[in-house]
């Protein structure tokens, strides 16, 4: 398990990023004084509420740390308001001991927060493209998410979206896209271009798994492998794939089609509670 004790021994220069992967598509970001949780699904949620004969939701593997653990987030940012992404009892963990996070996600994401217990001084709803400054040069935008397809609200606000993040300026900044849960659409790459660090779920999509189980759909391989390529990503890291069975991916195929499209292409396969440290 982690602790704040073992993520803060990790020191870090003032060009250094830390990930650390907590599953699905979740994951703790420090940089200098400033740490960002993203999509944290730190429960098993889901699988008490949704499983069924149909859909036998069950979690892999426990979450590398609790959210009561989670004292020291500064911003918690949220893609969509499915569970394994706004996790209620996640949220509320964090609240029960953290006083001065703020959260952030689309229109969509900000009204589920409100149920869960979030007061609207401490959410920031974040429409189309939307940019947020946070410390030490931390800046946010709000890149819609196409989940199978690209879905507005009653004022054109797409309800899912990813976060394009930017960690410092001039030519050793480094740049972070989180893409939630997305497929390909016109206009993802011109949005992410020139991004150090593409964070892509790669479950892929189908027709019966739609149907039959509600399941909808993400990336394929090839599809994350092409678009990192196309806006010439440092690392990639496919995600969405080792937590439940029932919406896994052999990451076995992710690292063939690498093979066969890019083989230049860095990337990286992160185990949970896993830190990577990222520098230009």
């Amino acid at each position: 398990m982690l602790t704040k004790e073992m993520i803060f021994s990790c020191v870090l220069t003032d060009r250094q990023a830390a990930l650390y992967y907590l599953g699905q598509v979740g994951f703790l970001i420090r940089w200098r004084n400033t740490t960002l949780l993203i999509d944290g699904y730190l429960t098993d949620y889901v699988d008490r509420h949704f499983a069924s004969a149909l859909v036998p939701w069950h979690r892999r593997y426990p979450a590398p740390i609790a959210p009561e653990a989670l004292d020291f987030v500064d911003a918690v940012l949220c893609t969509h308001d499915h569970s394994d992404h706004t996790d209620p009892d996640t949220i509320r963990g964090i609240l029960s001991v953290n006083a001065h996070a703020r959260f952030f996600g689309t229109p969509a994401v900000a009204e589920k927060l409100r149920d869960i217990g979030v007061s609207d001084d401490r959410i920031v709803p974040m429409s189309n493209d939307a940019c947020v400054t946070l410390p030490d040069g931390i800046s946010v935008q709000n890149v819609p998410s196409a989940h199978e397809e690209l879905h507005p609200d009653e004022n054109g606000n797409y309800r899912e979206g990813g976060f394009r993040i930017t960690l410092g300026d001039g030519t050793d900044a480094i740049t972070l896209y989180h893409a939630g849960d997305c497929c390909p659409y016109d206009g993802l790459e011109e949005r992410v271009m020139h991004t150090d660090i593409m964070i892509l779920p790669v479950n892929g999509r189908d027709y019966y798994r739609r149907r039959e189980q509600d399941i909808i759909g993400n990336f394929d391989e090839k599809e994350a492998i092409l678009l990192a390529d196309r806006c010439r990503a440092d690392w990639l890291i496919p995600v969405h794939i080792d937590l439940y069975d029932i919406n896994a991916r052999n990451p076995a195929v992710f690292v063939d089609m690498l093979e066969q499209l890019n083989p230049t292409q860095k990337f990286r396969l992160p185990r949970p509670g896993e830190c990577m440290i990222y520098c230009k």
